[in-house]
Order: C-alpha cells, then structure tokens, then sequence
C-alpha cells in the first residue's frame, strides 16, 4: 500500500478493523470516517477475522433488521439475540489466551463483552479509540456529515478497498503468531492478531 506523503483517508467503520486498516490510519495525516453510507452486510462492518486454533475465524455482530433495504450504518442498531458477546469473548480468549500479551490487555478489552451498546458503529469506534491508544496512533479524526459520493482531488478513499470479498495486495510484515506451527502465517487479520501477539512491538509494523 503506498500513501500520499500528505493525505485525508476516508475509511468505513469495522469492528476490530484487519492490520491494513490500523496501517493505512497511523500513516494519513487526516482521517474521516464514513458513517452516512449504506450499511453492507458480509463485510467488516459488522465482522472481524481472528486467528482460531485450527484456521481463521470469522465472529459476526448480530444486526437488528432495518426497516428500509437501504439504512445508514450511523443508524445500524446491534440485535441482542444469540449471545454474541459470550461467543466473542470466548472465542478470542480461546485464539489468544497463550499469546504473550493477551493478559496484559485482557481488561482493556473485556468491558466491550460485558456492555451493551446501542449503536453498531459507537461500539466500533470506541473499540478503535483504544486500539489507537494501545497502538500509539494519534491520528486528527472527524465523520461525515453526508455521503461523499465523490472524494476530492488528494482524497484517498479506502472505504471499500478493506473488504472480505476483495482481496487485498496489502501484506503484513510477518510477526510471531502462536499458532503458525500449524497452519504458517496469516496476513492481515484483526488488529488483535498483531496486538496480543507482539504488545508494544505493533507499532513497528503499522
């Protein structure tokens, strides 16, 4: 991925967004989130991939169903059936209990799957506030008053460039992952991958 030297990025709001997302957002100068387009199901919107004992793992949020087929992700409410959380957390304490930092920022993370939020993409932002704060990212971040159907001159536009269905060019340095004697090393997944697996160290690769 190569940047602008100078550049506002427009990126989507994902939940605990893949390693390209952090990278593409310590290196911007300005960052916008896009929270006035419609919500697309199937993407990282509303799902993250994490690196499960086996082979990668995909953990939806559940979506209240919404009244129009076209609805804005700022009004994309999360639906509370299923035990999503308990789901969650399980699973990532399952993936990344025996990583070196998973204790260090368990109870960073842990409040998230115990709280209830309103609001899929509040829930998604403060999880990306703190990542940024785990991470070291200080990065200027506002959010769009209308759709930006069409991004000005400069404007790098990564709003659907991070999405499962199209394949990124995007390749992580490799870094220790706990299970890579298994399966080798997977590129790109959720932030967390980078972040329980080398603590501090992550900033180096963002």
């Amino acid at each position: 991925m190569i940047l602008p030297d100078t550049s506002v990025t427009l990126f989507s709001s994902l939940y605990l967004a893949p390693i390209e997302y952090y990278y593409a957002l310590n290196r911007c100068d300005e960052a916008v989130i896009e929270v006035n387009d419609n919500y697309q199901k199937q993407s990282y919107r509303n799902r993250c991939v994490i690196a499960g004992a086996n082979c990668p793992l995909s953990l939806s949020i559940p979506i209240e169903k919404p009244e129009s087929a076209k609805a804005l992700m700022k009004d994309i409410r999360i639906a509370e059936h299923g035990n999503w959380r308990h789901l969650h957390w399980n699973a990532i304490i399952s993936a990344y209990n025996s990583t070196p930092f998973f204790q260090f920022y368990e109870d960073d993370f842990r409040p998230f799957y115990e709280k209830r939020f309103t609001f899929l993409h509040d829930y998604n932002e403060q999880l990306r506030l703190l990542i940024c704060r785990l991470t070291g990212i200080e990065r200027e971040v506002s959010y769009t008053k209308t759709y930006i159907s069409e991004p000005t001159e400069g404007v790098v536009d990564m709003r659907e460039a991070i999405h499962p269905k199209h394949p990124s060019e995007f390749k992580t340095e490799p870094y220790y992952q706990v299970f890579s004697d298994k399966h080798g090393f997977i590129n790109n997944l959720s932030i967390l991958d980078l972040l329980f697996n080398m603590g501090n160290e992550s900033r180096f690769y963002l």
